[in-house]
């Protein structure tokens, strides 16, 4: 955190405050014509209901802001139990898996602890906040616009297992997007370069600190793989035979009978999604696959993921717009040009060959904070670029996601490299 404590300039003021206004009030809109019962379902231990995300953000501002006066008293003794997630040095908390159990507080209960969360921070930001607290507010709106994206990927695993299949948004037609583009390997940089994150703007601690990194000779596929490549994997026996999998994927695989990706309908042909059950698009990029089916798919191939190091590299010289959560199309699109490396932001997130570790010199956050991000670094592969669910004002090119290598159910794709 920034050493300096004195109160932030009056115009930087009114900007946290909209920041933290418009973030709070996107993550309303998503529940925005969702019943109780829908807030209310956990599908999976890695899913959490709405409600208990609407009501994990507000505790992170209770928490790690409001807290952060001697004054304060708890706004509902015994939510941080319920609320906490996994923050140890805060205290203890309720079992991850069982979050879906929690029937009470009511969804009523946590709107109405949100307002009162929203009306004391927006007093405190008033009464004026020194660069520390206002560090704080910042990561904590990262934090809630994360959880809106998670908000997202994990009621669609919900409703994918109703049978009545409800729709979470009616389908928007897909913007305008360029004819059937080639698959192609554009040769990027190689040598020394500079990764991660520059000194200026939020960032996330793992993004730090920046350091030199060698590129070898490779090249980048001009777009991720798509829905139809994806599509001719699987009908060539990709989910049966063992030879381009790695081990713990082959398992991973046959113990979830895995046959095709995520969401999936068993003749190949439509995709379930948050706009309902929709014909595939053969060229949007395929979505919700692992790493291990991305790191399978590019050894049949004949090719590789990228590493982290090399999607940066290209990705700070690339177009930062795409179709972001903000277009409301809630679903991968075909690309939108032909010139050059194409989608490296937005659709999907890609995987990257990368195992999820720290930078040279890294240093987490000072206490409790420290655990957002550093102690996660173990058995995890990093994802580059945000998705069709992220907002697009949250993601930047050293931004480094995570999630372990079996994960399905987020919005995730690759795009091939090769040395």
């Amino acid at each position: 955190m920034p050493p300096h404590r004195s109160a932030i300039a009056s115009h930087a003021t009114t900007s946290l405050a909209a920041r933290y206004q418009h973030t709070r009030a996107q993550s309303m809109h998503l529940v925005a014509g969702l019943q109780a019962e829908d807030c209310q379902v956990q599908s999976m231990p890695d899913a959490s209901p709405l409600k208990w995300h609407l009501a994990h953000t507000s505790w992170f501002f209770e928490a790690f802001v409001l807290g952060a006066r001697a004054e304060h008293v708890p706004l509902r003794p015994g939510w941080s139990f319920l609320f906490n997630s996994y923050y140890q040095a805060v205290g203890p908390m309720h079992a991850r898996a069982a979050r879906g159990l929690l029937t009470r507080p009511t969804l009523a209960d946590v709107f109405a602890y949100r307002a009162a969360i929203d009306e004391r921070v927006a007093h405190a930001i008033e009464r004026g906040v020194d660069e520390q607290l206002a560090a704080v507010i910042g990561l904590g709106i990262q934090h809630e616009q994360q959880h809106q994206e998670l908000m997202l990927t994990d009621i669609l695993h919900a409703f994918s297992l109703n049978p009545l299949e409800p729709m979470f948004r009616a389908h928007v037609q897909s913007l305008s997007r360029a004819a059937e583009l080639p698959l192609a390997f554009i040769p990027e940089l190689e040598g020394i370069v500079e990764i991660g994150a520059p000194e200026y703007g939020f960032t996330f601690d793992n993004e730090h600190p920046r350091h030199r990194s060698l590129l070898h000779p490779h090249a980048l596929a001009n777009r991720p793989v798509n829905n139809h490549e994806f599509r001719e994997f699987v009908r060539a026996g990709g989910y049966r035979d063992a030879s381009p999998w790695l081990s713990d994927g082959w398992a991973t695989a046959q113990r979830e009978g895995w046959q095709r990706p995520l969401y999936w309908s068993e003749d190949l042909e439509t995709s379930f999604t948050l706009c309902g059950r929709i014909p595939i698009e053969p060229l949007a990029p395929v979505c919700h696959v692992s790493f291990f089916e991305a790191d399978a798919y590019a050894r049949w191939a004949g090719k590789r993921l990228p590493t982290e190091m090399e999607w940066e590299a290209r990705a700070v010289h690339s177009d930062h717009r795409g179709n972001f959560v903000d277009s409301g199309a809630l679903n991968p699109l075909p690309p939108r040009s032909d010139d050059g490396a194409q989608q490296m932001f937005g659709d999907v997130w890609e995987w990257t060959s990368s195992p999820y570790i720290a930078y040279p010199g890294f240093a987490p956050l000072a206490g409790a904070l420290g655990e957002y991000n550093g102690k996660f670094m173990c058995g995890q592969w990093v994802l580059r670029g945000g998705s069709c669910a992220t907002p697009a004002n949250h993601i930047r090119a050293s931004y480094r996601n995570f999630f372990p290598p079996a994960a399905r159910w987020q919005f995730s794709g690759f795009r091939l490299a090769t040395s």
